[in-house]
């Protein structure tokens, strides 16, 4: 029963059966057994009774053409319990060509740094009993230390809802006033009358705070979600713990590319089996716990329970505490989620965002390079002193257990985890002048992008936080909120972008007409260029008509709010604003721009076509001949877009419900709309 799920480990145990006391066993096998809850039994087998007297870790790419997790070791059958073993680990040398190399030199040198001894009967002390050998004493000891985790608090798996695609939505995707924040409890959320609630499901490397980005549906107390399924005999969805649904909690990441990462959420989220969370006794106790599962000390401690950085509820609720008693520790972790927050709701994708901070510090008439000279300032300070109360944190957590000479209690830069670290935002090995030039792009280009929703009226600039954000709203739901607008948003909720001056109202003039009210009249043009500079392009128009709307599907992760009617060619594009979507505004586009675009062309051509023939040199009219033919051609696309495609379709008057999400929204519009690779098989 101990070994029949996999055929190595049955090899094993008839071996250990066919062997004396006392006699030696040679294996090769897959390494999973020394680490993996499924073979937990395998090892008390072999720890309770047996000694490991020697052992090999290859790394993964260890044989040459293939990558197999391989250990290769020895048994001593029936072995006193303070056999040492001697262990040899060669996961940090890559290839084939170092694996004998490397292991007869740790057998002629054991002070070279990859070879351990240790006693298999110390495996014991460590929940799960990992063959975690390269462990010092001091660190086994640890695990022997304090309470488990799960003695003092509850950490738990949340909901399944069976298909997230259905369920589970980015919060900007819906209707804002159909999303119920800060609900405390179960009864609040029902009564609420809400649909939409925060739901933590993991996400990214983030320490502290964030990661908050994503809503379910738990309307009537989640009436849907628990009969999904049902109809088929047995529920798809598993809603488990529901009675710590909108507690406050300390969450993790399940899967973990790197180090845990350890989060608070506020009271009001639903947690799935991804957001795996930790709920507390106390406000001091979720702090406590939350700068301990931050520390170095857990990381180390992880690495022996879960090398797969796969990070189950059961490992860490087997992780020991110690309270440092001094309240420290809550001390720090509540300065660190302070920054943390700040630093994730200074982006728009954050439901807390009020504006931005480079706006803050403009007096009206600012070069903006000063404005982000100040921001940079801001987030450098905020960043070193993460970096400083992180390494605070590492030293007390280390001293509780007795550990301050086995850890190092330093952070690396790269690893703070604030959005406005450049040393964490960018990938590394880039030249400070890279870095600083990657990091004003990035500013340069959440400026545009607040400056877009500032035209669409869902930012003010006279008013913090999101404006026009609920389904069907208008431009006078927006002057109720702001009555005397310093920039006013577009009415018709449709904004051109085109190749060349053809609209008053087009995009590029609106961001100028931004670009002055927020940054004043006075240096607009030297703003101006550094703005043209930043974004890496020779002139405004060309960066709208051809990596705006990239960067913002990017940005919203696939799920934007601003749609892009395009034409097949991508001649003619019109913005829209999801939320203030109407069936009419289909019409909108293709009367009041497309055929109006059309027209302007078509006089253009005329005009072409004279010069072409009477102009007054060769050259002018050849200019003139190539330019006819390029708007011929032109043309000839966008009435096959008029007819085809975008007149049919304003003739539907399609409706949507943002409750239904962009995936099954933007869809509608057929090619309409500039297509989003990805879009369909996006399942998230």
């Amino acid at each position: 029963p101990d070994t029949k799920t996999d055929l190595f480990a049955m090899f094993i145990q008839r071996n250990l059966m066919l062997t004396v006391v006392g006699g030696q066993l040679g294996f090769m096998t897959p390494l999973v057994w020394m680490f993996i809850s499924t073979y937990s039994a395998v090892r008390q087998m072999l720890i309770k009774n047996h000694a490991i007297s020697s052992l090999i870790q290859l790394e993964y790419s260890g044989f040459d053409g293939a990558t197999v997790p391989i250990c290769t070791f020895t048994l001593e059958k029936g072995a006193g319990t303070n056999s040492i073993g001697a262990f040899i680990r060669l996961s940090d040398f890559k290839g084939s060509e170092n694996q004998s190399p490397r292991a007869l030199e740790a057998i002629r040198n054991p002070q070279c740094g990859w070879f351990y001894r240790a006693s298999t009967k110390d495996f014991e002390k460590i929940p799960g009993s990992p063959i975690v050998y390269w462990l010092s004493g001091a660190m086994v000891e640890a695990f022997t230390q304090g309470e488990r985790l799960g003695e003092v608090a509850a950490p738990r798996q949340g909901l399944a809802t069976g298909e997230n695609a259905r369920f589970v939505r980015s919060w900007h995707e819906v209707s804002a006033n159909r999303i119920g924040f800060g609900m405390e409890s179960r009864a609040d959320a029902m009564s609420s009358g809400r649909r939409w609630f925060p739901y933590n499901k993991g996400g990214d490397f983030r320490r502290w705070y964030g990661n908050q980005e994503f809503v379910v549906d738990w309307l009537n107390d989640g009436e849907e979600i628990r009969s999904f399924g049902a109809e088929t005999g047995k529920p798809r969805s598993r809603a488990q713990n529901t009675e710590s649904y909108f507690e406050p909690s300390v969450s993790w990441s399940k899967i973990s590319s790197g180090s845990p990462a350890f989060r608070y959420f506020p009271p009001g989220f639903i947690f799935d089996v991804a957001g795996t969370s930790i709920f507390c006794r106390s406000e001091a106790e979720s702090m406590e716990i939350l700068a301990f599962g931050n520390s170095v000390v857990v990381l180390e401690m992880l690495l022996a329970l879960a090398p797969t950085l796969n990070f189950e509820v059961g490992q860490i609720a087997s992780l020991p505490t110690v309270s440092d008693g001094s309240g420290s520790l809550a001390l720090l972790a509540a300065n660190l989620i302070d920054i943390a927050k700040a630093d994730w709701d200074a982006s728009e994708l954050s439901w807390d965002f009020t504006g931005l901070y480079l706006l803050r510090e403009s007096s009206g008439d600012m070069l903006i390079p000063e404005g982000l000279s100040v921001l940079h300032e801001m987030q450098d300070v905020a960043t070193r002193k993460s970096q400083e109360l992180e390494t605070q944190n590492n030293e007390v957590v280390a001293a509780s257990f007795g550990l301050s000479e086995e850890v190092n209690p330093e952070v690396a830069i790269e690893r703070i985890s604030l959005s406005g670290n450049p040393y964490f935002r960018f990938a590394k090995g880039l030249t400070p002048a890279k870095r600083a030039a990657a990091r004003t792009e990035s500013d340069i280009n959440d400026f545009v992008s607040y400056g877009v929703g500032c035209m669409f009226g869902r930012y003010s600039l006279d008013l913090p936080g999101l404006v026009l954000a609920d389904q069907g709203a208008s431009v006078k739901d927006y002057l109720v909120k702001v009555p005397v607008p310093s920039f006013a948003p577009d009415v018709e909720n449709v904004i051109p972008i085109v190749d060349g001056d053809w609209f008053e109202d087009d995009i590029v003039s609106r961001f100028r007409a931004f670009l002055r009210v927020a940054f004043g009249e006075e240096h607009f043009e030297e703003n101006l260029r550094f703005v043209i500079e930043s974004l890496g392009v020779t002139d405004l128009r060309d960066y709208f008509v051809k990596s705006f709307y990239k960067d913002h599907v990017q940005r919203y992760k696939k799920r934007p709010i601003y749609w892009m009617f395009s034409s097949p060619k991508g001649s003619f594009n019109a913005l829209i604003y999801m939320h203030r979507y109407t069936p009419s505004t289909v019409s909108t586009v293709l009367n009041e721009y497309l055929r109006e675009y059309r027209g302007k062309l078509a006089s253009s051509l005329s005009h072409q076509e004279r010069v072409a023939m009477s102009g007054d040199s060769p050259r002018e009219k050849a200019a003139a001949q190539k330019e006819a033919d390029r708007i011929r051609t032109v043309l000839l696309e966008l009435d096959e877009y008029e007819h085809e495609i975008l007149y049919p379709l304003a003739t539907q008057q399609i409706a949507i419900d943002l409750d239904d999400g962009v995936k099954a929204n933007y869809p509608k519009f057929g090619t309409a709309l500039k297509k989003i690779p990805g879009l369909e098989a996006s399942n998230e």
